[in-house]
């Protein structure tokens, strides 16, 4: 357990002073969210239709932009090897460093996305569950985009692979994600959709570490 801790917490702190990814990717959300209202026009009953789905596209995208970024530099600079050569398995270090990728991107976008859907006249009403939702469902980015991550890790340019990879894999998390904000129609109305993300996201957490480490063994050979 000291070993796994080890490596979020370096993770963490690569994340905290190289960027690690969140700068860009909150501007991506942050220029998305002020475009589209743009776009679409001044219909404020449709972007407040609208909003759901558009914070849960932009955060799967930013989630997706940061994806590279959590095995190729270990791989590049010879750390990732050194951790396999460790007594914790390398299941044990893809899951602790997908853990660090949730915690440094996906986590902090989950909790600021929704608040920004007010440039879209999010309703009040659907903030708190549609924050609920999208904390538990950034987990099951995070654990995807490892899986991505791994399978192009050894590649130059592994980003539109890891695109077409990953994208299918995201479609579920979406689909419940944005339909737990039917909680507006009728009470208890989210619950069901919450509990699908929910499975969701523990199967992702148990198969993530296991498909990014057997991706990994190809190139650490």
């Amino acid at each position: 357990m000291n070993s796994f801790t080890a490596i979020i917490k370096r993770d963490l702190l690569l994340a905290l002073r190289q960027g690690g990814g969140l700068g860009p990717a909150l501007g991506f959300i942050l220029a998305v969210l002020v475009l589209v209202p743009l776009s679409v026009g001044p219909d404020q009953n449709l972007l407040q239709r609208l909003a759901p789905g558009i914070i849960w596209l932009t955060l799967l995208l930013a989630v997706l932009l940061t994806a590279d970024r959590i095995f190729n530099q270990d791989l590049d600079d010879g750390s990732l090897e050194l951790m396999s050569m460790h007594r914790m398995s390398l299941e044990g270090v893809a899951f602790a460093k997908a853990i660090a990728h949730w915690l440094s991107v996906g986590l902090p976008l989950a909790i600021v996305s929704p608040f920004l859907g007010f440039l879209l006249n999010l309703d009040v009403a659907i903030l708190g569950v549609l924050l609920l939702s999208m904390v538990i469902g950034s987990l099951a980015l995070s654990m995807l985009a490892a899986i991505g991550g791994a399978v192009t890790s050894g590649l130059k340019r592994g980003g539109l692979l890891i695109t077409l990879l990953v994208l299918p894999l995201y479609v579920p998390v979406m689909i419940f994600g944005i339909s737990v904000t039917a909680s507006v129609m009728g009470p208890g109305r989210s619950l069901p959709s919450l509990l699908v993300l929910l499975a969701i996201t523990l199967v992702a957490t148990v198969i993530s570490p296991w498909a990014s480490a057997a991706a990994l063994r190809v190139y650490l050979k």
